[in-house]
Formats: C-alpha cells, structure tokens, sequence
C-alpha cells in the first residue's frame, strides 16, 4: 500500500485500520476527527470504559488515578477541578466529541458535575492546542469521546454497585447496527448518601449527599459510501449537598442539568476528507443557599457551535487541514449581576503536514480567533516526531496557547472587569520514547510561560475582582513506563508515572498554591483465565495552599492504595469486589475537606 493510500486512510473522519492488503475496512466512526491525528505527534492516555469500572465512584476518582491530571476535589463527590502542569482549571479544556464543553460563566469544567459513564473513550492530552481546541487548552486537554460502530448486530451491557456510604451506581447501554445503519444509547444513575467518617479529625461528612443522572444517543447512517450523517446526545442531572461541620450549621445545595447535542455529516474520498459539525450545548446551575428555601443565584449558558474540518492530500507527503468554527455564546445570571449577555466567536486554523519519510514528520499550524470586545492573538503550533529506530524515538512540539475571560471574569457584580485581556502562554516540550522488548518507556521535559493570568483578588472595597497579574511559568517533567506480557494464560499489565512540577509566581519565585512538586500513579493489572486483579497507587506531595510556601499550613504528602479482584465466567457475567484506601490513610486535596478512608464496593457486570 502506498503511503499517500495509508494516509488518507488514517485522517479519515471515521476510525480506520490499516492491514497489508488493499482493501480497508469501515468498522468505527469516531466524532472527534482529530483524535488520529494528534496521536501523529503527541503522546496521549486513554482510558478505556472498561478502565472506568475500577474507579467507578465519580471522574475525579477516576482521573486522579489514572492520569497525570492532579484533582482539587472539595470533599467527596463535590466541587472537584483539574489542572496540568501547574496551571488553573481554567486552563484545562473539556472536549465532547470534538467540541469544547468548558462553561460559559466559570470558564472550566466542574469535574464531577460531569458523567463518567457513557463515553467509549476518556483521551488525555498534556499540553497546549488551542490550536485545533480552541480557548483554555493551555495546560491540557480532556477529550470524552463516543464511537459507533458498524456490521456489529446488537449488544448490550450492565454495570450495577453498592458501595460504602450508601453508594448505588447503575449503569446500562445497548447498541445495534448493520453495514449502513448504528445506533447507540446508555443509561446511568449514581446515588450515595456519602456520610463518611475521618476519625483522625473527628470529621462526618454531613450533609454530602448527591446524585446524577445521565442519559447518551447516537445514531450514524451511511448515506453511500462516501457520505455519512451521525447524531450524539447526552442529557445530565445533577445534585450535590455541600458539608457542613456541625448539624446546627446551614445545609446548602447545588444542582445542576446540561444538554449536549450534535450533527455531523462526514465526506470522505481517497485525497479528502470534510466533516461539518452543528452543535447545540446548555448548561444550566441553580445554588440553594437553604434546602428549605428557593435558589440564592443561578444561571443558565447557551452555546451554537458550527464548525467544519477539511483534510486534503496535496501528493504523498504533503497534507493541508483547514478547520472553521463560528459560536453564539450566551448567558444569564440570577442574582450574579449577570444580565442577558451574548458574545460571538470565530476562529479559522490552517495545519499543514509535511511527511518526508515513513520514519520522520512534521506540523505546523496557525490559528486567528475573532471574539467580540476582545483582542485575540495570532495562535502557533509546531510539532515533529523522529522514529529514529526500533527502540527510540523523539519529538518536538512548540505552541501559544490561550484562554479569552469567562462571563464571570467580566459581568459578575461585583467584582467582574470589563477590561480583561485573554491570558496567553507560550510553550515547548520534548517526549522521548523508549521500547525496549514489552517495555516501554516515555520522559517528556517542558516549559510554559503565561502572561496576562486572570486571577480574583480582594480589593479595599471588600469584594473580590479579577485582574490580569504578572507572569507565571511552569517547569517539569512527566514520564509514563509501561509493560505488558502475556504467558499462556497469564496476561500482565503495568503503567506508572512519575510527574514533576515546579510552577511559580515571578513576583515572590514561590510555587503557587495547591500544585504538588512530586506526584506518581501505578496501575497494575494481571488475568488469569476468567480472574482479574488490579491494584492502583498514587502519592502525593507535600503540597502548599498559600502563596509563600507556609509548611504549617500545607496538606501533607500521602500515598493510596486501591484494590480489586473480579471472576468472569461465560465471557459474560462478572461479579467483582474493590477495596479503596486499603491502608486506611488520613488525607485530601483541599484543607478542611478529607477524603474518605477505606471503603468497599460490590459489583457485577453482564454483557450481551
């Protein structure tokens, strides 16, 4: 097969497979298009649904163990934000299928105002794109990605677990399709009274209840076959109660419902491939500042998305991808000081990519955005990567990213600032890869510098602002080492990371709060015939909550260990138990607020 053939198979909007022969074979469509590419250039963790049945309680559970994402997660099951590298949750983007989810009003994403069921695929990516993601991919990107697949018949699946605390979580799907026809839903309802105790700080976690309903759809049909229409939906509900400290105290609440819909038509030929995007997403927040009592403030933020991909094959070793988006965001605030507010956004990006060998490639892209009442900057990009041989290879990657201010930054009375400018950052990383028998290892250096960072201060007047402050940069390194074996029937997996990160304040040379130096993660899993095991641990540094390094005040380093074991038998039914925080260790991300210690889970799965 030539080169230019196996290119354009692979760019294709539809997920696609290469083998010696001529022919390829259409058995997966995939709405974030650009997902096979990135892969081209940068390393990128994915977390399979399976996966996602071991750290089952909320996304911040799951993340938190299985990623290099660090989690400031309020308590069990309630505000919870990410962050990589150093920076802010701000600067983490969330990307359903291809579209940039962060809120309107917050200008990130509420981890576990989120679903985690649902999702064929959880991919994280370390590093800017703002590029091809658009505002807030500065530190790194969440990309939460559905598939459909075609000439499967029908199947069907159940995820059903209680949990300590009274935890319940069910979860259902089933799918059916042809070779022109897939369709796709799934289900899932999690409730827990979340009561938990922390005897080391005579600690109850009263009034931490919560619940979420999620409800997924997709539908995919092949009109001939080079043109493919597609549909996705997801519909979440939400609840969380904040804790209190005392029964005498206010019991709060906040709920929240979102609505995320998609239509897609794809054209694919061998030398291009076109996909148009028309998007609709909605958020919606209500907080209760007294159970008994109507909402204190609120919200609600509307996003038109439409957005076109095209990808087109100058010869061989040339290719050129041309991607246009255009948005009506709107919001509303209640008792924020938030009117009836609505802000157009337009960007055109040009990547071109150039493939001088079947060992040796590169990228380059620009990218203008067009925000109304802002002033955006000119966006670069620019990757290579070298198979240098069979055991090691190195790329390159160098980027401006940036993050335009939220409806809050502006329009919250008080304190929002009219005359906010976008925060930008510069970066550059290196990944090297090293394979070695099933070994494989990767250490990938960076730096980033921001400029413009938007944070919330106090003023004289006694409320909070935000403001555009000094520079910060951030430093590191994260590696991943990886092994996989299988000896008859005993099959063995590993995966372990070691994350170091110095971001500091170019004011006061001071780490900034609650970003750990040191951080490491180890998954490991071993099969036998029909028996699972796996084991997780993570530690985490000592890590400072203020802006001048007080060790008094700093949350203390810790190390958790998690566990499980599962029997599966007619490759269909699978009871499993997991023991979380086997060690019974005293810890948490944010101060006041621990987490909880060992607890247990039952569960069983059925798939058909």
């Amino acid at each position: 097969m030539d080169i230019k053939r196996s290119l354009a198979l692979l760019f294709s909007s539809y997920g696609c497979f290469l083998f010696g022969q001529e022919k390829a074979i259409d058995t997966i469509y995939i709405f974030d298009n650009q997902m096979n590419r990135v892969k081209l250039f940068h390393p990128l963790k994915i977390i399979t649904a399976e996966d996602t049945e071991k750290n089952s309680t909320n996304l911040s559970e799951l993340l938190r163990f299985q990623s290099q994402v660090y989690i400031k997660e309020n308590g069990r099951g309630a505000v919870s934000s990410p962050s990589f590298r150093g920076t802010t949750a701000q600067q983490t983007a969330f990307v359903w299928n291809g579209i940039n989810i962060n809120s309107n009003f917050l200008g990130q994403g509420d981890i576990n105002n989120m679903p985690l069921f649902g999702y064929d695929q959880i991919g994280i990516k370390a590093g800017g794109g703002s590029v091809v993601y658009g505002s807030g991919a500065i530190g790194g990107s969440i990309h939460m990605n559905n598939t459909l697949d075609f000439n499967k018949g029908f199947h069907g699946g159940l995820f059903s677990e209680v949990a300590s605390f009274n935890t319940f979580n069910n979860f259902v799907k089933g799918s059916y399709s042809n070779d022109r026809f897939s369709f796709k839903a799934s289900g899932n309802y999690s409730v827990s009274e979340n009561d938990y105790k922390v005897s080391d700080l005579n600690y109850i976690n009263r009034n931490g209840n919560y619940y979420n309903t999620t409800f997924n759809a997709g539908a995919s049909y092949k009109i001939t076959d080079e043109h493919k229409v597609s549909w996705q939906s997801q519909f979440f509900d939400s609840s969380q109660h904040y804790p209190i400290y005392e029964e005498t105290e206010t019991k709060t609440k906040y709920k929240s419902q979102s609505v995320r819909s998609l239509i897609a038509w794809d054209w694919n030929k061998t030398k291009f491939s076109n996909s148009f995007k028309t998007a609709y997403t909605e958020e919606n927040f209500q907080y209760f500042g007294a159970l008994d009592l109507p909402k204190s403030s609120g919200g609600t933020g509307k996003n038109y998305i439409l957005k076109n991909d095209f990808n087109y094959f100058l010869n061989s070793k040339w290719n050129i991808n041309l991607i246009g988006e255009f948005q009506v965001n709107k919001g509303e605030g209640y008792k924020s000081g938030i009117g009836d507010v609505s802000r157009n956004v337009g960007s055109v990006s040009a990547l071109l990519r150039y493939f001088a060998t079947k060992d040796l490639r590169f990228e380059s892209g620009f990218k203008k955005d067009f925000v109304e009442d802002i002033n955006s900057p000119v966006l670069y990009s620019f990757s290579g990567k070298w198979d240098t041989s069979k055991w090691y290879n190195v790329g390159l990657n160098l980027s401006k990213n940036f993050r335009y201010p939220s409806f809050n930054d502006i329009y919250y009375e008080p304190g929002g600032n009219k005359d906010l400018r976008p925060e930008t950052s510069v970066q550059v990383d290196m990944n090297h890869e090293f394979k070695v028998k099933n070994f494989k290892l990767t250490v990938s250096p960076y730096y980033m510098g921001v400029t413009d960072l938007i944070v919330w201060l106090p003023t004289a007047l006694g409320y909070w602002q935000a403001f555009n402050v000094n520079k910060s940069e951030s430093y590191g390194l994260e590696s991943q080492l990886s092994f996989n074996k299988q000896l008859g029937n005993h099959k063995i997996g590993l995966n372990a990371g070691y994350y170091y990160t110095r971001s500091i304040d170019k004011e006061t040379h001071k780490q900034r709060p609650y970003v750990p130096m040191h951080r490491a993660t180890a998954n490991v899993d071993y099969e036998y015939r029909f028996l699972k095991f796996f084991a997780q641990g993570l530690f985490n540094g000592i890590t400072y909550i203020t802006g001048d390094e007080d060790r008094k005040t700093a949350i203390d380093p810790y190390f958790i260990l998690n566990t499980g074991i599962s029997a599966t038998v007619y490759k269909r039914y699978t009871l499993g138990v997991k023991v979380n925080n086997v060690t019974n260790t005293y810890y948490k991300t944010v101060s006041f607020y621990p987490l909880p210690k060992r607890n247990y889970s039952v569960y069983v799965a059925i798939n058909f």
